[in-house]
């Protein structure tokens, strides 16, 4: 499918910074708490976003996705992540305990069904749970295709090299353990390991990495942070190496597998036609699998959500995905 421009059916977002109406902490077991938050519109067609990562947590500007007048807007931190507690625990921590979280919230805001979305991670995890959920969903936007499997790790760690060799080789180069081994399993390791100081090396390595590929262009290296924000640092990357080396307890062919039990749902894939963080070959391969699903490929767009291009993408779908006024009241158990 070619790449589609803007188009100019909306007002343009990002929508107006909100603050939400309700927050607090929801038990989920094996000593965990995420962090939940609502906003945009009590009465409105509730919208559940699952951020991306795994480890990141959700920011205050990703209440501006989507519309605060149509939409209940509902954003939380999956366990070990953000605002959740306790921050880094990888201990009960897999996706299939994140499907079960989010389905503990759904049913906790009194929610019958809703919107979901995802964006990188997050659309790996949106599958997971739509396809385990199915009656709690009234359709999916993935956005920036993760497919959690070898394929994605090589190239984020390995094939990409040759866009930014000199980036790349620094970035290998400064990460220990042997060069006979993998930069990824090398990276895993280092950032797991009990060595802070190593760790938090490792970390701004990756940083600087991945803000190359997302951004386009060669980044510096960014400095170190405090101790508290490295702290926050630490605990997430770590996150994300647990789900990372284990293929997020998924792998590729288990996504696709789950995204074909998707087939009577309404489903929006959107991705960049400009994303080096994820090829966008990924959304032609979760299109396969889901035929009937709207393909997107954004022009002038990247893996970055709040691009102009893609916030028009994301509003526009949303809008087209959102039922009757008769469907969203009974969305509220």
């Amino acid at each position: 499918m070619p790449a589609i421009p803007q188009s100019a059916r909306t007002p343009s977002p990002p929508f107006p910074s909100i603050e939400p109406w309700r927050r607090g902490w929801l038990p989920v077991g094996d000593g965990h708490a995420i962090y939940f938050e609502q906003c945009g519109n009590p009465q409105g067609r509730p919208l559940v976003v699952l951020h991306g990562g795994p480890g990141s947590g959700c920011s205050p500007r990703m209440r501006q996705l989507f519309d605060p007048a149509r939409f209940c807007i509902v954003l939380f931190d999956q366990r070990g992540c953000g605002r959740s507690t306790p921050r880094g625990e990888r201990a009960h921590n897999t996706t299939a305990d994140l499907v079960a979280d989010i389905e503990r919230l759904r049913c906790h805001l009194g929610v019958a069904r809703w919107l979901v979305t995802g964006g990188s991670w997050g659309a790996a995890l949106a599958v997971a749970y739509a396809a385990t959920h199915r009656e709690a969903c009234v359709g999916a936007i993935l956005r920036g295709i993760f497919l959690t499997g070898p394929a994605d790790l090589d190239w984020f760690f390995g094939g990409a090299a040759g866009l930014f060799p000199q980036a790349w080789q620094a970035f290998d180069r400064h990460v220990p353990g042997g060069h006979d081994r993998a930069l990824a399993d090398r990276l895993f390791h280092a950032v797991l390991g009990d060595d802070e100081r190593v760790a938090a090396e490792a970390v701004r390595r990756w940083m600087q990495w991945e803000a190359t590929l997302d951004g386009g262009s060669p980044v510096p290296l960014p400095p170190f942070p405090d101790p508290d924000a490295q702290a926050a640092l630490l605990a997430k990357y770590r996150v994300q190496a647990h789900y990372l080396r284990r293929q997020c307890f998924l792998g590729e062919p288990r996504v696709l597998e789950l995204a074909a039990t998707l087939d009577t749902l309404p489903v929006a894939i959107l991705h960049g036609a400009d994303d080096l963080v994820c090829r966008v070959d990924n959304a032609r391969r979760l299109h396969r699998a889901v035929p009937h699903a709207r393909l997107h490929i954004v022009a002038s767009a990247g893996h970055n959500p709040f691009v102009a291009p893609m916030l028009r993408a994301i509003v526009d779908v949303a809008g087209d995905l959102a039922f009757d006024a008769k469907t969203g009241s009974e969305n509220r158990a």
